[in-house]
């Protein structure tokens, strides 16, 4: 018998560290976040090097290159060389990064943050509640 022509996409990217497990995978690939060759894929679609994927991390689209089959999850430098990112897809991560990096704090916009039980104190109207004869 011989050995399978391909290796399962969810199968291929647990095994290239895109995803920490294979039921991730699975499952990214069911929400249509995964597609091959420019085409959406079912998780037991079968790869070949060569084909290209686009998937989704996040708030980021890679776009890389099928360069090796796996079947098993090896170390990080085994699993870099199952695959290359095109030159695009490197430039809109960085790209990104920087936004990140240069974007400012949300919290810096804030004037005032939570008020203090002292400050909430100093906000309530306490003279309301009182049972003075004087009303």
């Amino acid at each position: 018998m011989s050995p399978p022509a391909g290796v399962r996409l969810d199968k291929w990217l647990w095994a290239a560290r895109f995803f920490k497990t294979r039921s991730l995978a699975a499952e990214e690939i069911g929400r249509h976040r995964v597609s091959v060759n420019g085409q959406i894929a079912k998780a037991s679609r079968e790869l070949k090097p060569g084909d290209e994927l686009q998937l989704r991390q996040g708030s980021l689209t890679r776009t890389v290159v099928v360069r090796a089959l796996s079947g098993m999850r090896g170390p990080a430098t085994a699993a870099q060389a199952l695959y290359e990112e095109t030159a695009a897809s490197m430039a809109a991560r960085e790209a990104l990064a920087l936004q990140r990096r240069l974007a400012p704090e949300p919290a810096l916009g804030l004037d005032m943050g939570r008020p203090t039980k002292r400050d909430r104190r100093q906000l309530a109207d306490w003279d309301r509640w009182s049972a003075s004869i004087d009303d």
